[in-house]
């Protein structure tokens, strides 16, 4: 004890439990303010932009990803899947994509800003089935010899091209959607948010 009769040690005991307790606090209350700045669910669903992780996606591999409630289909094709693009194109009822929804950046025949990555809203456009991945060559359900992989409805017959363009004669009038994305590095998309010119 010191001459005015207080305990000094008590004191800095006290002090040092008093800023613990009150840095306990900030971070308590610094938690969920920062965890606000994060899309809510409702926000995702009405369009806010996705952020996808496609470093550990290997060639010939899909995942689907929620965007606005719907399924997105990140394909990474192989070289073999690229080159049959050309090869389809006689089968298709519109390879150039004059009439599709998608935006003018991947207006080419790959359908994609980078040409093993390909982008698709996973609807048939048809009546809105989600069509499945169908990779394998010559599959003899899909037409033998002449399925060179890509998408098949099951609803109601319609295929689709590993650039997800539809094939003449089936159901569906026009190629998958692709929806606005854009690269924010080589190992990340982000979509629902247009790539700049």
């Amino acid at each position: 004890m010191s001459k005015s009769g207080v305990n000094e040690e008590r004191r800095r005991v006290l002090t040092a439990m008093t800023s613990v307790v009150g840095a306990a606090g900030v971070v308590g209350a610094a938690v969920p303010f920062v965890g606000s700045w994060n899309p809510s669910a409702k926000a995702k669903a009405a369009g806010a932009p996705v952020e996808v992780n496609i470093g550990k996606l290997e060639p010939g591999q899909m995942i689907t990803v929620e965007w606005r409630g719907k399924p997105v289909f990140v394909v990474r094709r192989t070289p073999e899947a690229i080159a049959s693009l050309e090869k389809v194109e006689p089968t298709l009822r519109d390879p150039d994509s004059e009439k599709s929804i998608q935006p003018d950046y991947v207006k080419n025949k790959a359908r994609a800003i980078k040409e093993e990555i390909v982008v698709l809203l996973g609807l048939c456009t048809h009546l809105g089935c989600a069509p499945t991945y169908r990779p394998e060559v010559g599959a003899e359900d899909l037409g033998g010899s002449e399925w060179l992989g890509g998408f098949f409805c099951r609803c109601h017959g319609s295929k689709f091209d590993l650039a997800g363009r539809v094939m003449a004669g089936v159901p569906a009038p026009t190629n998958l959607e692709i929806p606005p994305y854009k690269y924010l590095s080589d190992d990340v998309l982000l979509i629902g948010e247009d790539q700049e010119a």
